[in-house]
């Protein structure tokens, strides 16, 4: 283990993390992630944010009751190809890294709510976490996602954010998404003509956030479907207040 604070302040963390199954390791100029073999049945929270970490351990797959990980502010680059045996994984929070994709083994992920890796590298919407059950918040804003793809009808996300990419193209199947409520893409590189007639008349979407494309809010207003869409829109509204 590299820092430049004393290993012994690290020792305390990881003996108190045996008793509370809670590990707080951020902003100790970590290069490396310390031995947490003896947390392996225990550990349940795991933060190792603001450190200077260009990668993680096979070993932190081996951490059989994760729930939840957060390695913000870090110089990640990839994730190990095991991640998907964390089978118990709650959330995990990858902000402001150098991440350009996800393992496929996410798609065994099947208790994961949460996954926010904005700011990063990421090229192309990882399809390996549709189907995931659990899944409530997807944000993978200040990316460089181009498109939204075939094949994520079968996401469960209740909210998806993907604004500030460079989305051109959205497929038509982002309607069929059965729980998606909140789709966030603004910043993009949109056309009137990339917003699929279905998403707005028939998909369950009631906050479809738009601004900042290539056409002004008032074309956004008269699309077809835009009228169903705001009656989804208000209909939600109402239930607020």
């Amino acid at each position: 283990m590299k820092n430049t604070r004393a290993p012994g302040a690290v020792k305390k963390h990881l003996e108190t993390a045996e008793k509370t199954g809670v590990l707080v390791l951020s902003d100790r100029k970590l290069m490396d992630v310390p031995d947490l073999s003896s947390l392996s049945k225990v550990l349940r929270t795991l933060d190792l944010s603001t450190n200077k970490l260009s990668r993680l351990p096979d070993s932190i797959c081996s951490l059989s009751n994760l729930k939840h990980l957060t390695i913000n502010n870090n110089k990640i680059e990839f994730l190990p190809e095991e991640m998907g045996s964390l089978t118990k994984l709650e959330s995990i929070s990858a902000t402001s890294n150098q991440l350009a994709l996800l393992p496929q083994s996410f798609s065994k992920l099947r208790h994961l709510k949460s996954i926010i890796l904005s700011d990063n590298k990421v090229t192309s919407f990882p399809l390996s976490i549709c189907g995931l059950p659990q899944m409530d918040v997807v944000d993978f804003s200040g990316n460089s996602i181009n498109e939204v793809p075939d094949g994520i009808e079968n996401l469960q996300a209740v909210e998806v954010n993907l604004n500030q990419n460079q989305i051109s193209m959205i497929s038509v199947s982002v309607a069929s998404c059965p729980r998606l409520k909140t789709l966030r893409l603004e910043e993009n590189c949109l056309s009137l003509l990339a917003i699929p007639t279905q998403l707005l008349s028939d998909s369950k979407v009631s906050l479809l956030c738009v601004d900042g494309n290539l056409f002004k809010m008032k074309e956004f207003e008269e699309l077809e479907g835009h009228v169903e869409y705001m009656e989804r829109y208000t209909a939600v509204k109402k239930k607020m207040f």
